[in-house]
């Protein structure tokens, strides 16, 4: 009678959800159920974690004891993967991958009914890009990146680029070979232009890097890389690729140092040095800092180092080639005998017409396949490892880059992709390690990414791509819902058609000019119907969704929808400005410049479109109001640009962020209507090399003298707000 009563205690129990949380006693459940715990509270108390052992592929099962969800795993990142799995096609919860994308679960759990098995199709699975560290997480401290790590478990990924505090190990070497501190700290770039000073583009700009960021990136590191590996992720962690301090000559007179050419259009005084790796200090530096690395993060023996990104070889010869990367092969292996050694292939599609493959297989065959992994980085546009025999044998990760310099703009070949991984799954051998992305910054396309590690594992829902979509609009919808179905029907199939370009952005975001933008690439084109994806908001109004990635669709697409429409109305005011009809001018003008406000309002209502955030971030890294500036002009300068004043990469990372619309791009867009009037009034042409230096001007004053406060905290209803847009737009 007592195990009776026991019993139904128990089952009692388990039917209010009140039993107490399972205990672990391994690292891995102990990682996963800490991980759930984070993102779900004292819910996550109703999920239990099982180890599976034995298992010689990563693999995660689900399954329902009771009112607990089981999810067993061979490892810790499996388990998340499940736990995703679960959150996604059974609660319909999409956690994003910032740290302010807020979510609610079921107050009751749902069944796993029948149980579910997936299994890995690839061991590897890459994330980040150097650029990435510069258009979205340089102002990021622990609490983004641990929201970020757990979204990464999330997906899978079990390799990501782990670069954040080199610049401190940096500092230490430099110095201890008899370098300055004022040398070091003007030899770092500003803080967000730092991925392309560590990619041997671009020195001093924006120097001298403070002490107090050297000291607070270490710190961070070690977090992020700690962390990572709780999650059984093998952080990639950088190594020496031969750029130097050109003052490292005054130590070394024979060194072999040399300045690297031309990089955007910097000046002289910025270009970076190369040390060549066939010089024998190459392997003494690099075994200093590998060694102070795995002192200070440890290291789980992969190592990123790209030796000519966007750069140019001194020479071309297949024998140089060969040696030199053989060469820097063997500097690591010195220090580190277990080394492998990563990098992107992004130089042989970018400078392709040097890179030929009697080139190109020289320099990657040199060393040992096993101890290189090579990125496919831009694969939706161009594989190369079709033009290279399946990289000659060397292990390759296909990776989606799908966004540059950190752009708003609707992008992604949906289901080309598809096409692509499953075609390089069938064809490109068993050098094939794994899938990944190389986004240059955080975009406003996140499901792209999630599908893109989808694949990765062997479940039955990417296989149908219609259910899959279906399946996708019940999670960004938060409910099932036929119109919510019916809107991302027509977004895969009609909107997500078209891979992403450099300078993909509308119009009102560039620099103005009736001819074509002299903003960086400045490329606009879009194919689908301007009122298709008018047709999809009002759908997602229809559907009545509900959550953070609900909200989030609604202001995307309909800032979308009015960046579209904006070039649309200029080509109108352009057809009457050569008419010489200023009564059509003045409507014109008067509606493209309500955009930006109506944009304003709109973007202010979602976290993802505030560049006061942005600068609210950058400002909290300053450990003094002169700091807060410095970083604050730094955060503005990369968003605007790039550089110095006329700048060739101007624009290259704009977005289409409250604050920059209403203060930077507004008021270019008005610099340029008053300068058209004042031409009609005078009966001249509009000048336009007066214009761009004037824009030039507002546009370098804009952030070096740091003009206006914006707000870094979302105000308003969104779904009030794109209500009141469409019926705006009706009138």
């Amino acid at each position: 009678m007592k195990h009776l009563l026991f019993s139904i205690t128990v089952l009692a129990a388990l039917a209010a959800g009140c039993v107490s949380a399972p205990s672990y006693d391994d690292p891995d459940t102990q990682a996963a159920s800490a991980l759930a715990h984070r993102l779900l509270g004292k819910t996550a108390d109703r999920i239990e974690f099982r180890l599976r052992e034995g298992d010689t592929t990563d693999v995660f099962r689900l399954s329902s004891e009771g009112s607990r969800i089981v999810i067993s795993g061979n490892n810790a990142n499996s388990m998340a993967v499940g736990l995703n799995h679960y959150l996604k096609y059974y609660c319909l919860v999409n956690v994003g991958w910032f740290s302010w994308d807020t979510f609610e679960v079921p107050k009751r759990l749902p069944k796993v009914d029948t149980p579910v098995e997936i299994k890995a199709r690839v061991e590897d699975r890459f994330f980040l890009n150097y650029c990435t560290y510069g258009y979205t997480m340089p102002w990021w401290k622990w609490e983004e990146w641990e929201h970020f790590i757990d979204w990464m478990a999330l997906q899978g990924v079990n390799l990501p680029l782990a670069i954040t505090g080199q610049e401190a190990i940096w500092y230490q070497i430099w110095t201890e070979l008899g370098l300055t501190d004022e040398e070091v700290r003007t030899y770092f770039t500003g803080p967000a232009h730092l991925p392309w000073h560590r990619m041997l583009n671009i020195d001093h700009w924006g120097s001298p890097l403070p002490h107090s960021w050297l000291e607070g990136q270490a710190e961070l590191q070690k977090k992020i890389v700690a962390r990572e590996r709780e999650l059984n992720m093998k952080p990639v962690l950088p190594a020496f690729a031969g750029h130097v301090p050109p003052e490292l000559n005054r130590i070394y007179p024979e060194a072999q140092i040399e300045r690297m050419s031309d990089w955007a259009g910097f000046d002289l005084a910025d270009y970076p040095y190369f040390l060549d790796p066939m010089d024998p200090l190459f392997p003494v530096i690099q075994k200093k800092f590998v060694e102070k690395e795995t002192e200070i993060y440890g290291t789980d023996h992969i190592y990123g180092i790209d030796l000519f990104n966007e750069m140019i070889p001194k020479s071309w010869e297949p024998d140089y080639l060969s040696r030199v990367s053989r060469q820097c092969y063997e500097s690591l292996a010195a220090a580190d005998p277990d080394a492998v050694w990563l990098q992107m292939t992004w130089l042989f599609w970018n400078e392709r017409k040097y890179w030929t493959q009697d080139r190109i297989e020289p320099y990657i065959t040199s060393y040992p396949a096993e101890k290189s992994l090579l990125l496919d980085y831009y694969c939706e546009r161009q594989e190369v490892w079709r033009q290279t025999q399946s990289y000659y044998g060397v292990p390759f990760i296909w990776c989606y880059l799908g966004n540059f310099g950190g752009n708003t703009y609707l992008a992604g070949n949906f289901a080309d992709i598809d096409k692509r991984i499953e075609g390089t799954f069938a064809e490109a051998g068993p050098n094939f390690s794994g899938l990944g992305s190389t986004l240059e910054g955080f975009d406003c396309n996140p499901f792209m990414y999630q599908f893109i590690f989808e694949k990765a594992w062997d479940s039955p829902r990417h296989r149908d791509l219609a259910a899959y979509g279906q399946a996708l609009a019940d999670v960004r919808v938060g409910k099932a819902d036929e119109a919510g179905r019916e809107a991302w029907k027509i977004l895969l199939n009609e909107i997500y058609v078209d891979r992403s370009v450099p300078g993909h952005s509308p119009i009102l975001n560039l620099r103005p000019s009736f001819g074509r933008s002299s903003s960086y690439h400045s490329s606009v084109k879009f194919t689908y119907e301007n009122e298709k994806l008018l047709e999809v908001i009002r759908k997602l109004l229809e559907a009545d969704g509900q959550g953070s990635a609900y909200e989030f669709d609604l202001v995307n697409f309909t800032r979308q929808y009015l960046s579209n429409r904006f070039e649309a109305v200029f080509a109108e005011y352009k057809k009457a400005y050569e008419a010489g009809d200023r009564e059509e001018m003045a409507a014109r003008q008067a509606d493209l410049l309500a955009t930006f406000d109506t944009l304003e309002n709109l973007l202010s209502t979602n976290s993802y479109f505030l560049v006061g955030k942005w600068i609210a971030d950058a400002r909290a890294w300053g450990a003094s109001p002169e700091e807060a500036d410095y970083y604050e002009s730094n955060a503005r300068n990369l968003l605007t640009t790039w550089g110095d004043r006329g700048n060739i990469l101007t624009d290259y990372a704009d977005r289409t962020w409250a604050g920059l619309v209403s203060s930077y791009y507004k008021g270019r867009w008005q610099l340029f209507f008053d300068a058209v009037n004042a031409a009609m009034e005078a009966g001249s042409t509009l000048d336009e090399e007066a214009l761009k230096e004037s824009l030039m001007d507002f546009e370098k004053a804009w952030w070096a003298e740091r003009p206006g406060t914006f707000a870094s905290t979302p105000s308003g209803d969104a779904k009030a707000v794109v209500k009141a847009v469409l019926e705006g737009l009706a009138e």
